[in-house]
């Protein structure tokens, strides 16, 4: 009996457990003090050039991807990518790999496309206007851990259908780095683009 208990332990402290944290993750700046800053520097080093700071009291920070010690992470800034320390970085809870992705938007170019989420509800932009609409799906796959489905339906009654995945992704306009692509349809339109976590 003793091990049917521990077994339904291992299964209730769920997936996280069993699974490895998923990259990009969003994170909060900590051990940091209150009239100090967290710097981004140039490369994963404590010597590199200094190219912005991160308040001691920052949340939800992008990471999209470690070094290969994952003692540094990367992360956007400006116009371009740079690097922080992730002693100073704590993981918000949730994010394993096989989850779905705490996404705040996603976003192309040719023509210039974002739709932003929030919750269960969406917003689709273009240059020629706005629609509201709904997430009514997220789904994950049955064999791959590595991507997700993405339903949004919007007030004019179209679509969005889409595939999430984890992989390098650029948005084509500057050299900020994002860990999340997205292909997917609305109507007969074919998007592909980027999605990002924070806002």
């Amino acid at each position: 009996m003793r091990w049917i208990a521990a077994i339904w332990l291992l299964l209730a402290a769920g997936p996280a457990a069993a699974t490895q944290d998923a990259w990009p993750a969003l994170f909060d700046v900590a051990g940091v003090a209150s009239d100090d800053v967290l710097n981004i520097r140039a490369a994963p080093r404590a010597d590199a050039p200094i190219l912005g700071t991160l308040a001691p009291d920052a949340t939800g920070v992008e990471v999209v991807a470690p070094n290969g010690r994952e003692t540094w992470g990367q992360v956007n800034v400006d116009e371009g990518t740079g690097w922080v320390s992730l002693r100073f970085l704590a993981r918000q809870p949730g994010q394993w790999q096989g989850a779905f992705p705490p996404l705040a938007s996603c976003f192309g170019t040719e023509p210039f496309w974002t739709v932003r989420v929030d919750g269960d509800t969406a917003r689709w932009s273009t240059p020629e206007g706005e629609i509201e609409g709904l997430v009514t799906a997220r789904a994950g796959s049955l064999s791959r851990r590595d991507r997700h489905g993405l339903r949004v339906v919007l007030a004019d009654g179209s679509r969005i259908d889409g595939i999430i995945s984890w992989r390098a992704c650029n948005d084509g306009m500057s050299d900020r780095g994002y860990g999340l692509g997205f292909d997917a349809l609305r109507g007969e339109n074919v998007l592909s683009g980027c999605c990002a976590l924070s806002k």
